[in-house]
């Protein structure tokens, strides 16, 4: 047993070798297509540029390089990245002023005593889902409850004080100290990284591919929300806001929140909704996409038993896939370094008392606390306009993008691959952990009922953790 545990299996490298060839894809489709719609504001250098100048591995080189300068010529550069910190801060400024505007000339839907009231049937109806359904009951219950809280008249809890020595509203509060700052997604991912098991992934790396194909639907929503917005009056989207709308396409609710809250604050709250929404409604979304896309004989492919994976393994994976983030895309390293901390603390077995905290009280306490400063900006002024229901759409078709793009790869796969793969595994390599690998088993099983694919489904969907963290870093560092 110690044996099997400690040797490195022969597969290892490929592991590394998938994980990094897996980031560099991901990195060049998501530079190709953010250049597609970002052209007039990259004149003068180019996204891939960009991303290069932004690398760890530029910023290790530049160190050197400085080591060898005179004090002259290290006191010249200082001033040269003073004077772009300087432009940067300018055009953040600005953006803001943006945002503010349109944030003060936004006209909602319903008159704002109307709007609370619709507000308040949207809150019990994600109640309803939560309770009677079952649909992601630990998130969309307190989402709806603070989307209640947030439409009560004359209280405003959502809010600042508007009385200069009154206290602000608590879910304002609770907002602006995990959620503007981005520290609850964070945490969450910690607690994501200690109940996440990458066995299956580091058994059958090229199932990294599939988490990435799902990243597709990103792509997808970020250049249909910029078309939407040309080809309409009443929605007005931003680079920013379509990068942010995008991120619901890796069905990745922390993710979505912690990219909203530094790319589009102000369409923070129905991006949360309809990226935790559709991951609550996989088992609805999903079975009909991979029904259309698969042949029965397809769906009943049965996979070979994943070898067993070795405690080194489990233990190195979360250091290398650090590593290379810090190397390519250290604007993604907070949820991947995260994450990352959470696994190693449960993969090394000997901080089982953080390891059992991160899974259990943390997360838990951070969930009511997230799902409450959501629920805060579901507030009629800020949710009832077309841009909402935009969101909504580009959402949903963003999901299903992501889920047909990893069904059809897996298909491709098993066509290439000497070793059967079950396209329905595909599906699951959007983030919604575990769900969608549960409703890949439970169709897999509808077809065969001795084909147990959720063990295979589960190196695709934590690839879609990873992989949706890798867009996230993408998206800010281009954008």
């Amino acid at each position: 047993m110690k044996k099997n545990s400690l040797k490195p299996a022969s597969p290892i490298n490929k592991v590394w070798w998938i994980t990094f060839g897996t980031i560099i894809f991901a990195l060049f489709f998501m530079g190709a297509a953010t250049g597609e719609v970002a052209e007039a504001e990259t004149d003068e250098e180019s996204n891939i540029q960009k991303l290069v100048d932004k690398t760890g591995v530029n910023s290790f080189i530049g160190g050197f390089e400085e080591a060898g300068m005179t004090d002259e010529q290290v006191a010249e550069k200082r001033a040269e990245e003073a004077a772009e910190l300087e432009e940067i801060n300018k055009e953040a400024a600005v953006r803001n002023a943006e945002v503010q505007e349109a944030m003060h000339n936004r006209h909602g839907l319903f008159p704002t005593g109307i709007g609370q009231l619709v507000m308040i049937m949207v809150g019990l109806l994600l109640i309803y889902l939560a309770i009677a359904k079952g649909f992601e009951p630990l998130l969309l219950l307190p989402i709806g409850f603070g989307g209640i809280l947030a439409n009560i008249p004359v209280v405003e809890m959502s809010h600042a004080s508007a009385v200069v020595g009154q206290p602000d509203g608590f879910l304002y509060v609770i907002y602006s100290m995990g959620i503007e700052n981005g520290l609850f997604p964070l945490f969450i991912f910690m607690g994501v990284g200690a109940m996440t098991d990458f066995g299956p992934l580091i058994a059958n790396p090229k199932t990294a591919l599939l988490g990435a194909a799902a990243q597709f639907g990103i792509f997808a929503t970020l250049i249909g929300a910029l078309v939407l917005s040309d080809a309409t009056d009443v929605i007005n989207y931003s680079l920013s806001d379509a990068a942010a709308i995008g991120i619901i396409g890796g069905a990745d609710g922390p993710t979505s929140i912690f990219v909203a809250s530094r790319l589009s604050p102000r369409l923070l709250g129905a991006i949360a909704v309809a990226a935790y929404s559709y991951m609550a409604l996989v088992p609805i979304i999903q079975p009909p996409i991979m029904n259309l896309l698969t042949t029965k004989a397809e769906r009943a492919i049965k996979m070979e038993q994943l070898r067993p994976v070795g405690k080194l393994e489990k233990i190195t994976f979360p250091l290398i896939v650090l590593f290379l983030c810090i190397l390519l895309l250290p604007d993604a390293t907070p949820l991947i370094g995260c994450l990352m901390f959470g696994n190693l603390a449960k993969e090394s077995g000997v901080v089982d008392r953080l390891s059992d905290t991160m899974q259990n009280a943390l997360i838990n306490i951070v969930t009511i606390l997230l799902g409450l400063s959501v629920g805060s900006k579901l507030s009629a002024d800020k949710f009832l306009s077309a841009e909402t229901l935009g969101i909504l759409l580009l959402g949903a078709i963003a999901f299903s993008i992501g889920t047909a793009a990893g069904v059809l790869l897996a298909k491709l796969m098993n066509k290439l691959s000497k070793s059967p793969i079950n396209p329905l595994i595909g599906a699951a390599g959007v983030s919604a952990v575990p769900m969608a690998a549960r409703v890949v088993n439970k169709v897999g099983l509808d077809n065969n009922p001795q084909n147990f694919l959720l063990m295979h489904a589960m190196g695709p969907n934590v690839s879609g953790v990873i992989g949706s963290a890798v867009a996230a870093g993408v998206l800010l560092a281009l954008v």
